[in-house]
C-alpha cells in the first residue's frame, strides 16, 4: 500500500515538474532592460527611423551600424543614410565576416559606449556566421543590458528572434534551413518580414507546425513593431501579423468563425499593443 502511495506521489510530483518546465520552454520573454525595433522591411517610414534614434538617445546618440547581412566585402558612408537623413550624427559601421575578428577586443570598441545597434537587410545567416558565440554578440546584448536599444529591418528583423526562419544558405524561401538559431532577444518567437508585400503570409507555419511551442509574428513592408520588456506596439503604415494560435478582431469577431485552427493568424494595425507572455492583444 505504502509503495502505492509513494509510486503515486513520485509520478504526480514527475508530471509537474515536466509541466512546470514545458510551460516554460513555451514562455516569450522581452529583453529585460533596453528596447528593440523590429521593422519588416522595404522603404522605412520616418516615424520608424526616428523612434529607433529616440529610443537610442537622441540625435547625437552613439549607434552603431550593422550591414553584414547585405553581403558585401566593404561599406562605405552610404550605408549610413538611413540613420544620418533623419538627425542621427554619430554613426558607426561595423563589420566583418571573419568570426575571429569578431571575437577580438579592438574589434567591440565601437560597442562598448553605443546606446543604439541597427542590423540591415540581407541574409540573417551571414550574421550568425560573422557574430554567433563570439565577443561581437555579446557586446550587442550589453547595449541592451545597458538599457540602449536594438533595431533591424528584413534580414535585421529576423535575427532578433530565437527561431531563425529564412535561415538557409542555399536560398531565402526554405523556412527551416541550415541555420536556424537567431540572437535571441525575443524568446520563443519566429520572425518573418516582408510578408504582404511578398505573399508570404502563410509561410510561418511551415515552422509552426514542426515547432508549435513558437510564437510567430510577421511584418509587412514599411511596419515594426516597439518592444519594451514583454509588450509591443506596432508603428509604421502597414500591418504585423500574429500566429498565435488564437483569432483577435476588433469587432469580436468569434473564435468559432475560424474555420482552420492550424492555418489560424491575425493583423495588428498601427497602435495595437501586445502581451508576448500571454500572447494576447492588449485591448
Amino acid at each position: 500500500m505504502r509503495k502505492a502511495v509513494f509510486f503515486t506521489l513520485f509520478f504526480g510530483i514527475g508530471l509537474l515538474v515536466l509541466n512546470a518546465q514545458e510551460a516554460l520552454s513555451n514562455v516569450v520573454e522581452g529583453p529585460k532592460h533596453g528596447s528593440l525595433v523590429i521593422a519588416g522591411g522595404g522603404a522605412l517610414p520616418e516615424e520608424i527611423v526616428t523612434k529607433f534614434i529616440s529610443l537610442a538617445g537622441g540625435k547625437d546618440a552613439a549607434i552603431v551600424l550593422v550591414p553584414t547581412a547585405a553581403g558585401l566585402k566593404e561599406y562605405d558612408d552610404g550605408w549610413k543614410k538611413l540613420l544620418t537623413r533623419y538627425g542621427a550624427t554619430n554613426v558607426t559601421i561595423l563589420h566583418t565576416n571573419v568570426p575571429k575578428e569578431a571575437n577580438s577586443s579592438s574589434f567591440i570598441n565601437p560597442l562598448k559606449n553605443a546606446t543604439g545597434v541597427w542590423f540591415t537587410g540581407g541574409r540573417q545567416w551571414r550574421l550568425v556566421d560573422a557574430y554567433k558565440g563570439t565577443k561581437t554578440e555579446e557586446a550587442f546584448q550589453d547595449v541592451l543590458s545597458r538599457g540602449g536599444v536594438i533595431g533591424g529591418s528584413s534580414a535585421g528583423a529576423t535575427i532578433q528572434g530565437s527561431y531563425l526562419a529564412r535561415g538557409d544558405t542555399k536560398n531565402n524561401q526554405i523556412m527551416m534551413g541550415d541555420h536556424e538559431t537567431g540572437f535571441g532577444y525575443l524568446s520563443n518567437v519566429a520572425i518573418d518580414q516582408h510578408v504582404l508585400a511578398r505573399n508570404r503570409q502563410f509561410d510561418l507555419f511551415t515552422i509552426l507546425k514542426k515547432r508549435p511551442e513558437l510564437l510567430g509574428i510577421g511584418l509587412d513592408e514599411g511596419t515594426a513593431i516597439v518592444v519594451r520588456h514583454d509588450k509591443f506596439e506596432v508603428i509604421g503604415a502597414s500591418y504585423v501579423l500574429v500566429y498565435d494560435g488564437s483569432f483577435w478582431s476588433a469587432e469580436g469577431t468569434s473564435l468559432k468563425e475560424v474555420p482552420d485552427a492550424n492555418q489560424r493568424f491575425y493583423f495588428l494595425k498601427a497602435g495595437n499593443q501586445y502581451d508576448l507572455k500571454r500572447r494576447k492583444v492588449i485591448r
